[in-house]
């Protein structure tokens, strides 16, 4: 296409608003909508984009502003305790698929270096592909999404030694080739040591800046440049940009600023993406899989069959899924990746492959990417049809409108008290739960719960929400408790919310929300410290003044300590002398201390 950027934003916008409606309607998926267009486009259909390559260069972008907004939902505890899947897992993953895939190889005639270089960038599947597929189908935090994210995540790592060692490789083949692998490792790993250690000092200050400015587009642009940035240092340094922007994601999770840098960053993110594929589809080479059908064919069976083999046996045994789950994460995961273009493009450089060897290979996997819709939605059927007879999904209840006055989101232990109370004052109450055998069991005593998902609006709407004057949020993990509250504060403002909080920290994520935190067991150990004092001589009404003072003091400092919590020089501070104040408030109780000294002589 000879036209300007302009000419060329419109075709890209027009084959997209065409082909991803068509493709959903038949239940196809906007991925394989999105390749469609892609490869209608390139230049082996009618040639409307004849450099598919610059296309897919620019449009990585998408890729890497979805893996930023991935980062930002997890943090780096979240990322420890993924340790064992991703290492673990992962690593089976790519090193079991890499050696049957070179083996493979092989015994077709390759060299053992080719054939190990083809096997592990084969082994690589593609990030873009696989969390759209499962972000389309609500997927991603399910037991399956999470390892598929997980290996997915140790593919990236992987690909940093594979890229390092293809010149070391190649060296007798082209001695010029690239540069000193140990080198390209040492600057990968200082790539990343830098990201880390310079964003955790130097991110949320940057914002904290920016944000006083009070321009949503200064706001915006800050976000864009961290994003590109981070994914730009990773690049010179010969690894994904994808990875750098991930990590800024991780090390702004825990920010203050999450949820507005996600606001910020996924409209672009969703049109990037869709130009990603675009750009996959037109650098599928329909005249090579034209010229070799059969060879081509046999590749992408061989491939696709050896992982998800792989897969659905790792799945099962080492990541814990069940056969369903082990399916699914086969179907996800067993197509090729993006970056496999990359591999083979440094292995021609390297001498390793020819020409003809890395047309076929990327061919491989361009077909491989654009079967991985269809096989996920016949997989998902097939796994439905057998489990149908076992049992049918439920659907949520249909909740009457009773007109109750509380609405209780959540119905487990800490719901159920909150329940009966309400219940014995005659106070009409609705509980929703998400866990269908509590729901079953509750229901027999008469008590008017109902399975649902209390985030769901329409959901609430049910309910009677708009009627509600106070949500008692007691959902039992932290991230649907602050999903549910987040969603009423924003749907039914007027409304009363309290929520149970686990701790300090998710007490502050509530009162940012506008919710009134009730800490599960703070109560409860106050009380049983009331109890201690008064076993051990205390008089019952001082022990009562203590405990009462005590929570006084513990909710101020609370309160205090919200302003500052994403601060932990400042949190640490407040700590130190909200210890210092309480014991000068007890010391002055007992006469001691200097306010208690300055108490006595007041009296005197």
């Amino acid at each position: 296409m000879h036209g300007g950027g302009l000419e060329l934003a419109l075709v890209f916008l027009l084959a997209a608003v065409i082909a991803v409606p068509v493709f959903k309607r038949f239940g196809l998926g906007a991925v394989l909508g999105y390749l469609a267009a892609g490869a209608a486009l390139g230049p082996n259909g009618i040639g409307v984009i004849r450099d598919a390559e610059r296309v897919l260069t620019a449009s990585e972008i998408g890729v890497v502003m979805m893996l930023f907004v991935i980062g930002l939902e997890l943090s780096l505890p979240r990322l420890k305790v993924m340790r064992k899947p991703v290492f673990g897992v992962g690593g089976l993953q790519v090193a079991l698929s890499g050696l049957a895939l070179c083996a493979l190889g092989m015994m077709q005639g390759l060299g053992w270096k080719a054939a190990l270089v083809i096997g592990l960038g084969l082994a690589l599947s593609s990030t873009a592909v696989g969390l759209q597929l499962l972000a389309e189908r609500k997927e991603l935090g399910t037991d399956h999404g999470r390892l598929a994210f997980a290996i997915l995540l140790f593919q990236d790592l992987a690909a940093i030694p594979l890229l390092a060692a293809i010149p070391l490789l190649g060296n007798v083949a082209n001695p010029d080739a690239g540069e000193t692998p140990w080198l390209a490792i040492a600057k990968a790993v200082g790539a990343i040591a830098l990201l880390v250690f310079g964003g955790r000092v130097l991110l949320r200050q940057v914002f904290r800046i920016v944000a006083r400015t009070g321009m949503p587009e200064v706001f915006t642009a800050t976000a864009l440049l961290i994003v590109l940035g981070s994914a730009w240092l990773m690049q010179i340094a010969g690894l994904s940009a994808g990875l750098g922007a991930f990590l800024a994601g991780v090390l702004l999770a825990d920010s203050e600023f999450r949820h507005e840098l996600e606001s910020q960053i996924q409209p672009f993110e969703g049109l990037l993406l869709g130009l990603f594929f675009m750009a996959v589809g037109m650098s599928i080479d329909l005249r090579q899989v034209a010229a070799e059908p059969a060879a081509i064919a046999v590749g992408v069976a061989v491939l696709m069959a050896v992982k998800f083999a792989l897969l659905f046996a790792l799945g099962l045994k080492p990541g814990g899924l069940d056969a369903r789950g082990a399916l699914m994460l086969g179907s996800v995961l067993a197509l090729g990746g993006e970056f496999a273009f990359v591999v083979f493009a440094e292995a021609d450089k390297a001498g390793l492959l020819d020409a003809g060897a890395r047309a076929r290979l990327v061919a491989m996997v361009g077909v491989s990417m654009a079967l991985t819709p269809l096989l996920l939605i016949g997989m998902t059927r097939l796994v439905k049809r057998k489990g149908e007879k076992k049992k049918s999904a439920r659907a949520y209840d249909e909740i009457p409108d009773d007109h109750p006055q509380v609405l209780i989101a959540g119905f487990g232990r800490f719901g159920q008290i909150v329940a009966r109370l309400l219940q014995s004052q005659r106070i009409k109450f609705v509980a929703i739960e998400h866990d269908a055998e509590q729901v079953d069991f509750f229901r027999r005593f008469g008590n008017p719960v109902y399975y649902g998902d209390p985030a769901k609006p329409d959901l609430l709407r049910a309910a009677g929400a708009a009627n509600i004057k106070v949500f008692v949020i007691a959902v039992d993990t932290i991230e649907a408790s602050l999903r549910t509250t987040r969603l009423i504060r924003r749907s039914y403002p007027e409304a009363k919310v309290y929520a149970r909080a686990r701790d300090r920290r998710h007490a502050w994520q509530l009162m940012d929300l506008g919710a009134i935190a009730v800490r599960e067991t703070f109560a409860s150990s106050l009380e049983l410290g009331r109890e201690v004092m008064i076993a051990l001589g205390m008089d019952s009404q001082l022990a009562e003044e203590r405990a009462n003072r005590f929570r006084e003091h513990d909710e101020r400092v609370l309160a205090a300590q919200h302003l500052v919590y994403d601060d932990e020089d400042a949190l640490r501070q407040t700590a130190k002398d909200a210890r210092a104040e309480l014991e000068q408030l007890f010391e002055a109780d007992r006469g001691e201390g200097v306010l208690g000294q300055v108490g006595g002589k007041g009296v005197q």
